[in-house]
């Protein structure tokens, strides 16, 4: 468990803070690139706690900038997004997306030229990259935009997209890297008994029956409901690796991916099978958008995998037009108890849907100090360790981990099958090659 001050420090994010001077240093998403188009309506955002208006200009360059024209105050989401700047409604003044003042209208051409200088309002460096807006909220020469892999690939081998998460977003992302949940959360019931998802998804073969690897794996994870976990460390964050019982004496693993500060690449992908991750992003300190992201190094993602995505599908939540989830804390995620009883373990609609409904309920900010740890939280133990010395650390200097090391977050995650006394680097060389990171120090 951690101290009230120690999860005081995990949860706030707002500017000053000790964990929001960490997050602060890294890009971030803050908006899809399809939610602005050129001279469109410009958008409120929040991202840390602080308040920004969103627009892409005539040329189609993106600007984040503070919310007020420097004239009087008023706000520029009212404005007008014309010719390569966004006007105030109020008098006219004019920003560009560097939050240069380029026109003061109110002014004779000697006074604005004298004004336009100091009227200039703040605007964070933006970057288009992988179908999304990131932004960085730093001075000077910003460090590499990670190289993560759904952005390594053209766009036609990607899908992208996000939610709404109503809760602080460490509790979001400790429920991504715990693999453990997966044996019950995500589980199916028939007679009575939980089953693997896959006995209610009519995907079952009986074992023995030429059953595939992807397939066994949903009854592996509900067979064995406490696999062992190791961590190995590498210079974005650390893979996490939950070996549990297999057929025929072998071990199945899941590995999960957990990059500083807020993303994490999912498991249950076997080789050839599309690539998952997320981005948590705090709005405030009770709310975050959770990125989505699905890629395939070696094809295309096919119209019919994009249909159901966007409906809703694994990771995906369904959503509306504003990207808020249609199963929410307002209405209790739609639970059907009646489903409950006869075919779903939590009587909750999709696993993403399942995921956000018990991250909501620790509370908007969960109290860790009250929790009791078991052998199958090695990896939010290490998460916390983490980011909390990151916190630590930042103020005599040292950087985080991964924001010299843009590439190291070219990683893969997913699953295999190995013999029962392998171990976890033998497995990552064995599945993933050197795409499973650059080694720190193992943690078992």
């Amino acid at each position: 468990m951690l101290t009230a001050e120690q999860n005081e420090t995990l949860a706030r994010t707002g500017p000053g803070t000790p964990m929001g001077d960490v997050f602060r240093q890294y890009w971030q998403p803050a908006l899809l690139s399809r939610e602005l188009v050129p001279d469109g309506a410009p958008k409120r955002i929040r991202i840390l706690g602080e308040d920004f208006i969103a627009f892409r200009d005539s040329d189609g360059r993106v600007g984040v900038v503070e919310p007020r024209c420097s004239h009087r105050g008023a706000e520029l989401f009212f404005g007008r997004n014309e010719h390569c700047g966004l006007r105030c409604a109020y008098h006219g003044w004019k920003f560009d997306a560097e939050g240069n003042c380029v026109d003061v209208p109110t002014a004779p051409p000697a006074v604005a030229e004298n004004i336009r200088p100091k009227a200039a309002i703040r605007a964070l460096t933006v970057r288009e990259w992988g179908d999304c807006i990131w932004v960085w909220f730093g001075e000077g020469e910003p460090p590499g935009l990670p190289e993560m892999g759904f952005a390594m690939v053209p766009p036609s081998h990607r899908f992208v997209s996000k939610k709404l998460q109503q809760c602080n977003w460490a509790q979001a992302v400790e429920g991504g890297i715990d693999t453990a949940h997966f044996s019950y959360l995500h589980a199916g019931m028939k007679d009575g008994e939980k089953v693997g998802l896959h006995e209610v998804m009519g995907m079952a073969v009986k074992p023995g029956e030429n059953e595939p690897a992807n397939i066994a794996s949903f009854r592996w994870m509900v067979e064995d409901g406490a696999p062992c976990f190791t961590v190995q460390e590498h210079r974005a964050g650390f893979v996490i690796g939950a070996a549990r019982h297999a057929d025929n004496d072998q071990a199945y693993w899941r590995m999960t991916q957990f990059l500083m500060p807020n993303h994490s690449y999912a498991p249950g992908n076997f080789p050839g099978f599309n690539q998952l991750a997320n981005s948590w992003v705090p709005i405030d300190d009770e709310s975050c958008w959770i990125y989505c992201y699905a890629w395939n190094p070696d094809r295309e993602i096919t119209d019919r995998e994009r249909e159901r995505f966007a409906a809703g599908s694994g990771l995906f939540a369904e959503v509306d037009e504003n990207y808020v989830p249609i199963r929410r804390r307002e209405n209790d995620y739609l639970i059907d108890r009646d489903s409950q009883r006869s075919d779903s373990y939590t009587g909750i609609a999709g696993i993403s849907e399942q995921d956000q409904a018990i991250a909501d309920s620790q509370g908007v900010i969960a109290d860790r100090s009250r929790e009791l740890l078991g052998q199958t939280d090695l990896a939010i133990v290490r998460f916390r360790q983490l980011v909390l010395g990151a916190a630590e650390q930042l103020p005599n200097g040292d950087l985080p981990r991964g924001v010299e090391h843009p590439e190291a977050y070219d990683v893969s995650s997913g699953d295999t099958v190995a013999a029962p006394d392998a171990v976890l680097p033998e497995v990552l060389a064995e599945r993933f090659g050197e795409k499973w990171g650059v080694a720190l120090e193992a943690t078992s």
